[in-house]
């Protein structure tokens, strides 16, 4: 499975992501592709999902990062957000309805939780659910949604008005008028993908859209445990890919009649590089076995996201100063790659508050 997706990144990402970079684009037509590698709710079981193990999830995670962050944050949105929350909460008519086209990749989702003014802190979004004869209406906005302008189905977490302590969940069909996204431009990283602001104006949904298996935020906590677990594969792909591509490089190069890869400097770097990598990768597999046995704490997935994604960022960084002026352009990947933890190191909870998680589990005291 893994040498499958390497080759897939290797024939379909790897001589088209500086252009979809530079442009700002996401490359939609892979997402039937994705569906039929397996890789969309990979690690969910039914209703046409591959039902992998959580090691299988990050191995592709990994390979797909390798590529471009932001093909790797399409498959962790549409599978380890919205397909999750629908798989874990949905009723089974929602799970019929939208499960086994969005793991083909036939239909896109999307969640639709941070808001302009609640990031880190999801107890405070304001997006409200009103109860409306046997239905609900849905007001508020929410940003940074990946995908929603590319989205069929949209799973909107809200507080329930007649509730204030309340959080809800429902699958929106984004054809739902009041329902509308727009995507957030000006962007120096995640460039290769799409982030959204969301505004939900007087939506009117049936009864049938909540999630009935949740109330509060353990649902969307849920879910962002199972992107975060991703992430610290992920960003191991990324940083090993600059390290490979600085170490071609380093061979290659040469100044005072000999490669650059022959001085102690540029050997110094190497070493550290491949130490974070296989620290990182020990970390996750270790996560990935504990996740299988079904033994894995939050704590743990917020250890494995902090500690990965910092590495990861220091890997990039390291390597692009080997590839010296060189490295600032598309021709090479690890400038992007740096620019692009960035964004990743700050979604599925900043660094912070992965602190702050760990530190919590370690004096019993939060924080936050």
């Amino acid at each position: 499975m893994r040498d499958d997706v390497r080759a897939f990144v290797d024939d379909r990402i790897r001589p088209n992501i500086a252009a979809w970079y530079e442009s700002a684009t996401f490359p939609v037509e892979l997402v039937k592709e994705l569906g039929s590698l397996g890789l969309l709710g990979m690690h969910l079981k039914g209703y046409g999902c591959p039902g992998r193990s959580s090691v299988e999830y990050g191995l592709a995670a990994m390979e797909l990062e390798a590529g471009d962050s932001g093909i790797r944050t399409f498959v962790s949105v549409q599978g380890s957000l919205a397909m999750t929350a629908i798989s874990r909460f949905g009723s089974e008519e929602q799970k019929r309805r939208w499960l086994p086209g969005m793991a083909g990749g036939d239909l896109i989702g999307c969640f639709c939780l941070t808001e302009p003014t609640a990031g880190s802190d999801p107890a405070r979004i304001t997006t409200r659910a009103v109860r409306r004869g046997d239905g609900w209406v849905l007001d508020g906005a929410k940003r940074w949604i990946g995908l929603a302008s590319l989205a069929d189905v949209a799973v909107v977490w809200a507080r329930d008005d007649g509730e204030p302590g309340k959080i809800l969940g429902f699958a929106v069909p984004t054809d739902t008028p009041g329902f509308t996204a727009t995507p957030i431009g000006g962007k120096l990283a995640m460039r290769a993908s799409v982030q959204c602001d969301v505004t939900l104006t007087d939506v009117h949904l049936p009864a049938d859209a909540l999630l009935p298996g949740c109330t509060g935020l353990r649902g969307p906590f849920t879910c962002l445990n199972e992107a975060r677990y991703g992430i610290m594969w992920g960003v191991l792909g990324a940083a090993r890919d600059a390290y490979e591509t600085a170490l071609r490089y380093a061979l290659d190069r040469e100044q005072f009649g000999s490669p650059i890869a022959s001085r102690q400097l540029t050997q110094q770097k190497l070493v550290e590089m491949v130490l974070e990598i296989q620290k990182g990768l020990l970390v996750a597999e270790r996560t990935g076995r504990l996740k299988d046995a079904g033994l894995l704490r939050p704590e743990q997935i917020s250890f494995g996201k902090l500690a990965n994604t910092r590495a990861a960022i220091d890997v990039c960084r390291s390597a692009r100063t080997i590839l010296g002026g060189n490295g600032i352009v598309l021709d090479h990947s690890p400038m992007r790659h740096a620019a692009n933890l960035e964004g990743v190191r700050t979604y599925e909870g900043t660094d912070e508050i992965h602190a702050l998680i760990i530190g919590r589990a370690i004096t019993g005291i939060p924080a936050f």
